[in-house]
């Protein structure tokens, strides 16, 4: 083999909790040429790092051969198709992902064995001589596939799995006359099962959930023809026609066009920014004003929301400390478990000739309750469920480490658009100058009457809130830069920055104060200009939410120290030891 490594990412499907990463890493690392497996089970992914020559196909034919699906992450193995179970066991295959949990090929085997004791217990009612046979065949229908992956297991380095234990419990009861018992636990065996395959596909999806905010088409245009082709297929270098209101298809630079585009699903960012030619955009952000043309600079693997995605599942595969405590506590959990509960079977008797059915019975009962997959998948599981619940508010926690480190902090650093505001401007003050405070609303009212930008959209929620009249605006037309202009009742009228106000006509010393002042404040301010002069400005901020409040309030009656991040141009090094 090549001394140089290389490494490769595969989906798996299937896995449900950390047994079933622990039999997957451990047949990959029985592969020659493998130097090292990461196996995230509440990604469904596997990280294998390998001799430059190794043949990947090697690692999807290990899983399938333990009944999961597997091909590559980038999907490039033409094999990719349909998995089949090679195991006999129904794990979830990639043609399953996305089904209704009930289609999966798990829930149907649940569903069999269920059916399957109902009919024992009818048929033992109804013809009692056949009782023993018909929970030997509706224990069969369970038994038989984890017995299966049971034997596929230890054959690939994992003699003892929770299969195994199940398996052995089984047999054990049914030597002992509890066929009816043995079924039932098997039956509840795979409902636990289907339950924790829904938990984990849940978690999956919310992380997965991210790549909707890309769109799957886009349109590029090459000789001067636009053509409409799948967003994935994007190659670097090509230009893209975003029209407005489209979502960004690609991460790339304006190559043509200007306009606000609203970056709040990557960002957070309430306020659209501005973008001119050369300037840097995001896919999944959303172009609000005019057409731009966008040179794609990242293919669809690499983008802004892929990178967020990869960095949420690389977050899930670091193991907290207690993780890996749990690992190296199951390995030997386990066997402990079989040889306990083999003792207690067969001590009492030999030693003080108890009865042997009712030890054996103890013995089993103890494989049964002793399974170690409730201990095990405890901790991923609390994990996965605090990162993806994170994940799906914004909130990118680097594993499991983090969480438990949260315990011991003592100060917090928060960003304060979306994380403790509404991410959604209010108008929070309405100065009259020239004109009633009531004229200032309607007139400011009617020329962004139309608009989807969130300043308008406060200005216009304000008129509605007050019963301010919204008259038509004619000639409305925006000025790059700068604000509205437009003609409202015949008279000529403009909305924007105090900077631009102030170049069409004086503000005055103690105007220009107050509105350095709501600056201050965290506000943005828009003047109303008409014929007059200055009719009066309209102040708006994002502002704080209640649980927002609360939550500060509650940190500071823990002894956290919290400090908002403005703005403004300083760090945040500086920002925090300024308000630390």
């Amino acid at each position: 083999m090549s001394t140089v490594t290389g490494e490769s990412r595969f989906r798996v499907t299937g896995m449900d909790c950390a047994s079933c990463g622990n039999k997957v890493g451990t047949a990959i690392r029985r592969l020659p040429g493998v130097e090292d497996v990461t196996v995230s089970v509440s990604t469904g992914t596997v990280k294998v790092r390998h001799a430059e020559d190794f043949d990947t196909a090697a690692v999807t034919r290990q899983v399938r051969n333990l009944g999961y699906g597997a091909e590559p992450a980038d999907g490039a193995n033409p094999t990719s198709g349909k998995q089949h179970d090679h195991a006999g066991h129904s794990h979830d295959d990639p043609v399953e992902v996305g089904v209704p949990w009930w289609r999966t090929g798990k829930a149907r085997l649940t569903a069999a064995c269920g059916a399957a004791l109902l009919a024992a217990y009818v048929l033992g009612h109804l013809a009692p001589s056949l009782v023993r046979p018909a929970f030997l065949a509706a224990l069969a229908v369970g038994l038989v596939p984890v017995a299966w992956r049971a034997i596929t297991a230890a054959r690939f380095g994992t003699p003892f799995s929770i299969e195994t234990l199940m398996t052995i419990a089984a047999v054990g009861a049914v030597f002992i006359g509890a066929e009816e018992e043995a079924a039932t636990v098997v039956l509840l065996f795979l409902v636990g099962e289907v339950l924790e395959g829904l938990a984990a596909s849940r978690a999956r999806a919310s992380i997965q959930g991210l790549t909707a905010l890309v769109p799957k088409t886009a349109l590029v245009e090459k000789d001067g023809q636009t053509t409409e082709v799948p967003a994935e297929g994007l190659a670097v270098g090509a230009t893209i026609l975003v029209r407005p209101g489209d979502r960004i298809p690609a991460d790339g630079s304006v190559v043509e066009g200007s306009g606000e585009v609203d970056e709040a699903p990557v960002t957070g960012e309430s306020v659209p920014k501005r973008k001119d030619v050369g300037d840097p955009v995001f896919a999944g952000t959303v172009n609000a004003g005019s057409v731009l043309r966008v040179r794609v600079t990242a293919a669809s693997a690499d983008n802004t929301i892929a990178r967020v995605v990869r960095l949420v599942e690389d977050a899930q595969e670091s193991k907290s400390p207690t993780e890996r405590f749990i690992d190296r506590f199951s390995k030997v959990y386990t066997p402990a478990v079989l040889v306990v509960g083999f003792l207690v079977a067969v001590v009492p008797p030999l030693v003080a000739g108890a009865d042997w059915n009712e030890w054996i019975y103890k013995g089993l009962a103890i494989l049964l309750i002793g399974c170690p997959c409730a201990l095990v998948i405890s901790t991923p599981a609390a994990i996965a469920a605090g990162l993806s619940a994170g994940a799906r508010r914004g909130l990118l926690m680097k594993g499991g480490v983090v969480l438990e480190t949260l315990g011991r902090v003592t100060a917090i650093a928060f960003d304060k658009t979306g994380t403790l505001t509404a991410g959604k401007p209010v108008v929070t003050d309405i100065v009259a100058v020239g004109r009633p405070a009531r004229d200032v609303l309607s007139l400011a009212a009617a020329l962004e009457k139309g608009s989807n930008h969130p300043l308008a959209l406060a200005i216009l929620d304000r008129a509605k809130a007050d019963n301010a009249p919204v008259p038509p605006a004619f000639d409305a037309n925006a000025v790059p830069g700068e604000g509205v202009e437009g003609k409202v009742g015949g008279e000529a009228v403009f909305l924007g920055s105090p900077q631009a106000a102030a170049r069409r006509a004086p503000l005055g010393d103690e105007r220009t104060a107050a509105i350095a002042a709501l600056n201050a404040e965290g506000k943005t301010v828009s003047v109303v200009l008409t014929r007059d002069g200055v009719a009066g400005y309209i102040a708006m901020r994002d502002e704080a939410r209640p649980d927002a409040r609360e939550a500060l309030a509650a940190l500071k009656a823990d002894g956290i120290r919290a400090v908002m991040l403005t703005g403004d141009n300083r760090t945040t090094a500086d920002a925090v030891a300024a308000g630390l």
